[in-house]
């Protein structure tokens, strides 16, 4: 490989939320979805290069922005994008909430596919509207969709949006274009918008391929606004920078309205700057990562399998988040989380987190070096071991 994913970055006592939240000095933090790599040499350089410059005033956000979203995704992902569809926004937390805003009155229901990304929920409460969940299917080690529940779902005069998220955190699946388009379909059918979460397209593993909701027809295009952002795959989380692309001019203007009642309508400098030099310079850096963290799921699972085989790892198509099921200790999962660290010093998500019918499972960052990654392994076999003898005790 020409960039060097097994270096180890000091994280400690900068201020990192991922390694300096519980005030521990020995726990391996394996939880909050950011990577313990440093971010490709040309956002470095970038940042680098403007911060030389001293001064940190309010930003413009130039053409060349816009024309380096669109060749990314022209290029990268076969997904036409016009100028004029995108706005701006810090993250993507933000954005959930503005779209959800623009296209809802309170009281209104909004769709998750539970188990999921914990925001949704609150980006759905915060605007005064109910969760309508369509919760996903699991058998046989992994999820697929409740198309007959979605249908009912979307019947509901009172359901607006529905909040699609590819690749699924944390379920790690990608939805083939055979399941998006039937979800758009029946949106569609039903008058129900879609917001597609995909920070984490970048993402994918062999066999799997991200497809862009927006890109699928013209007509979910037309009813739909697409989140997207560089941090996750680039490791920029902290620059704040991401977009929504939105090709309908009426839901647009209602987003871009949302966005300014909310007040998250600026971004920073750095922000621009990175974005820019990951989609024009990053792309080799990139499928590099993809390759090496894709090695480190495969020897997470393969130790899981012959280590720990009551304890199944789902298959991961896309982030680099692996959900295990540890439905064998039959106790909640934050009473899991909360020993593994106090216990054991390896720091996990508890999948209650992500919706009641995440409880039985816990979600594991695999986005670090492989040293680290093995540390935790010995660590999570040590804690699974000790929990499973006294559930059995």
């Amino acid at each position: 490989m020409k960039y060097n994913f097994d270096e180890i970055v000091p994280r400690k006592g900068t201020n990192s939320v991922k390694w300096d939240s519980r005030g521990y000095d020995d726990v391996i933090p394996m939880w909050v979805a950011d990577m313990d790599f440093e971010t490709a040499p040309a956002v470095k350089e970038a940042v680098i290069k403007r911060a030389g410059h001293g001064a940190f005033g309010y930003t413009h956000v130039p053409d060349e922005y816009y024309a380096s979203v669109i060749r990314w995704f022209g290029r990268r992902h076969g997904f036409k994008i016009e100028k004029e569809w995108i706005l701006y926004i810090p993250g993507i937390v933000p954005a959930l909430s503005a779209i959800v805003k623009a296209m809802t009155v309170p009281c209104d229901k909004v769709i998750i596919q539970t188990p999921v990304y914990n925001c949704f929920f609150s980006s759905i409460r915060n605007n005064g509207c109910e969760i309508l969940p369509n919760p996903l299917v699991y058998k046989d080690n992994t999820y697929s969709i409740d198309f007959d529940d979605l249908e009912r779902k979307a019947a509901d005069p009172a359901a607006k949006v529905m909040i699609l998220c590819n690749p699924h955190n944390p379920a790690g699946r990608v939805w083939t274009r055979e399941e998006l388009s039937r979800i758009g379909d029946i949106c569609l059918m039903n008058n129900v918008f879609v917001l597609a979460d995909e920070i984490h397209c970048e993402l994918t593993y062999p066999g799997r391929d991200y497809t862009p909701f927006a890109s699928l027809s013209d007509e979910f295009r037309m009813n739909c606004a697409v989140c997207s952002s560089p941090s996750k795959a680039f490791n920029i989380a902290g620059l704040q920078i991401s977009n929504i692309v939105c090709a309908d001019p009426v839901a647009r203007a209602k987003i871009d309205r949302a966005i300014n009642v909310n007040e998250v309508c600026d971004v920073n400098p750095f922000g621009v700057l990175a974005l820019m030099a990951a989609y024009d310079e990053g792309e080799e850096w990139l499928d590099e990562l993809r390759a090496y963290i894709y090695e480190n799921y495969l020897i997470f699972k393969d130790f899981f399998e012959k280590k720990l085989p009551d304890f199944p790892v789902l298959p991961l198509e896309g982030t680099y988040l692996a959900w295990v099921n540890c439905s064998i200790l039959g106790t909640g999962s934050q009473e899991i989380e909360d020993r593994l660290i106090d216990e054991n010093k390896v720091w996990v998500n508890a999948g209650v987190h992500y919706g009641p019918d995440g409880d039985s499972f816990v979600r594991v960052n695999l986005a670090c070096p492989r040293s680290i990654l093995l540390e935790g392994l010995d660590r999570l076999y040590k804690g699974f071991t000790a929990m499973k003898q006294e559930s059995r005790a």
